[in-house]
């Protein structure tokens, strides 16, 4: 699903306009993104979390040409469902 259809979907169940709900859909994500800059979690009971895992820097190489690479340290996003969400998913059964 693009996000402009998860807009109208969610426009459609809630009544607000779409532009109402891409102004809120817009917020929601700009706040996740800052609340992850700044490295802190989020929690979202009976959905799953976000959290910033920092990568260590580390040495790989290019499988078609052998060359040796370096890959910098750095920091990425993680998501992790929570297990209401995944049995929600799972019809009421998780794995």
């Amino acid at each position: 699903m693009t996000k402009a259809k998860l807009i109208e979907a969610i426009s459609e169940r809630t009544g607000l306009t779409k532009l109402e709900t891409k102004a809120v859909f817009v917020g929601f994500w700009e706040t996740i993104e800052e609340t992850l800059a700044r490295g802190e979690s989020i929690e979202l009971r009976g959905f799953g979390s976000f959290r910033i895992q920092d990568r260590p820097a580390r040495n790989v190489r290019n499988p078609a040409t052998g060359e040796s690479l370096r890959i910098e340290a750095r920091k990425v996003p993680i998501f992790k469902p929570s297990k209401d969400f995944k049995d929600r998913i799972n019809g009421g059964t998780s794995e």
